[in-house]
């Protein structure tokens, strides 16, 4: 989340609202890292990434007038929604998919690992986010959904046009993915020191 003022959101939407360019380059300035952020969740190629912040600030500039403003905040809450509806829209049109070998995670076992009582703070932030990008893409899409926009399985079945036990299955295995991820990276970090 970024932190601007009531004062500065308000100025922002005013700036937006009459094509003002300077406050459209001060607001990119200010919102680019979180949105880019938002959008690397779901987007994991560097090139694509700036495909879709591109459209999104151009959705944010041309249906500013569309937005209402409901309070502090609402002006985020409303690019956030943005940027993870672009960011999903690009995965499920583009032509040219990136698939991992399902299968192979299916049969693989979690290791034992229980994803509900793993612990990760010990997992530099950066590092985690590198591994659920790694995330086979429709492992990736159920989980960021899941944990950073707090969808409810059948929403997510809604968003990806599957159904709400495939999205927890989806969940399970990305978890168990994950646990396997940072098992490794321990065995890594423990030979390193």
């Amino acid at each position: 989340m970024i932190l601007v003022s009531s004062d500065l959101e308000k100025s922002f939407l005013e700036g937006l609202l009459h094509h003002d360019e300077a406050i459209m380059r001060a607001f990119y300035s200010t919102y680019y890292k979180y949105l880019a952020a938002t959008v690397m969740l779901y987007v994991p190629r560097q090139q694509d990434m700036q495909d879709v912040l591109q459209d999104i600030f151009i959705k944010i500039f041309t249906k500013i007038n569309k937005f209402t403003y409901k309070g502090y905040g609402s002006l985020q809450a409303w690019i956030h929604k943005i940027a993870v509806n672009e960011s999903l829209k690009f995965v499920q049109s583009r032509k040219r998919r990136f698939h991992y070998p399902i299968d192979q995670y299916d049969k693989e076992e979690d290791g034992g690992n229980d994803p509900e009582q793993f612990t990760i703070d010990d997992i530099p932030q950066q590092v985690l986010l590198e591994m659920i990008r790694t995330l086979p893409e429709r492992y990736r899409l159920v989980f960021n959904l899941f944990v950073f926009e707090e969808k409810s399985h059948k929403e997510i079945g809604v968003l990806l046009k599957i159904k709400e036990s495939t999205s927890a299955s989806n969940l399970h295995r990305a978890r168990a993915l994950l646990c396997k991820k940072i098992v490794e990276y321990r065995k890594t970090s423990d030979h390193e020191k």
